[in-house]
């Protein structure tokens, strides 16, 4: 059985003091759950103190993005190397804020995936369709596009370190539309189909895939106890450390449901 996961993405918020606060308070709240795996994501600038904090925890370190080199004159940028150094474990790459917000392409994405992986970081890659791509009934094509470019070149033994993330853009920051836990589940069979094609029904069944959009505690057992879907990507309610350790207590008892 894969491990669920609940991953947080504090994007770019948290003051040094908020970030102390709020990565003490989550280490504080939390058991060794050999059932669930959590990974918090803050910005680069508290990456150090918030890893100082999870040292000796179950609690995983992330990054929310890099750049595709391991050193350079890239100035503002952030490689591999680095977040390695401060005791990063995971990245999250392709988020719909950098593809829509900041342009980045497939190509790019799939430039910072195959580094990423190579230096040794495991990647959350992240995929989803807008609102009007979806009326269109364009999903499995736009799907399909992001993993193809985004995973071209890339090893069926390399794919151990990635998992997706399926974050439907229209249901992100509460937008006032909500991906319900059937379409979660239709998305990850469609992303599950394609990663077959790609690299064999094998390494299909053993990816990881999240849902990302508006997960809060009402809402995330509905969606980790649907077959196919392994985790979440918690945006705002990651920010509030009662929030985010409500979902976490969910996502431990539907991991324990499960395995009876």
């Amino acid at each position: 059985m894969r491990q669920k996961f609940v991953v947080g993405n504090w994007k770019m918020n948290t003051t040094t003091a908020e970030a102390k606060y709020l990565a003490k308070a989550i280490v504080d709240g939390v058991r060794i759950e050999d059932s669930l795996s959590i990974v918090i994501c803050p910005p680069y600038p508290y990456l150090a103190l918030v890893g100082e904090i999870l040292k000796d925890s179950s609690v995983i370190l992330g990054a929310q993005n890099l750049f595709p080199a391991s050193e350079g004159a890239f100035t503002g940028e952030v490689s591999p190397t680095m977040l390695l150094d401060l005791g990063c474990k995971y990245v999250l790459l392709g988020h719909s804020e950098r593809r829509n917000e900041l342009r980045e392409t497939d190509a790019f994405i799939n430039k910072k995936v195959l580094v990423a992986i190579a230096a040794g970081l495991n990647v959350i890659l992240c995929v989803g369709e807008t609102l009007s791509e979806r009326n269109a009934m364009q999903t499995e094509i736009v799907l399909d596009r992001q993993l193809l470019h985004g995973l071209a070149g890339l090893s069926s033994i390399a794919l151990s370190r990635l998992s997706i993330a399926y974050e439907p853009v229209w249901a992100i920051g509460g937008l006032g539309h909500h991906a319900t836990p059937e379409q979660a589940q239709e998305t990850q069979a469609i992303i599950r189909h394609r990663i077959g094609k790609m690299f064999g029904e094998q390494s299909a069944q053993a990816l990881r895939i999240y849902y990302g959009g508006s997960v809060n505690p009402e809402n995330a057992g509905a969606f980790l106890s649907r077959e196919g879907i392994d985790g979440v990507l918690v945006g705002t309610d990651s920010l509030n450390a009662d929030q985010f350790l409500a979902i976490v207590q969910v996502g431990i008892r539907v991991s324990q449901t499960q395995e009876d």
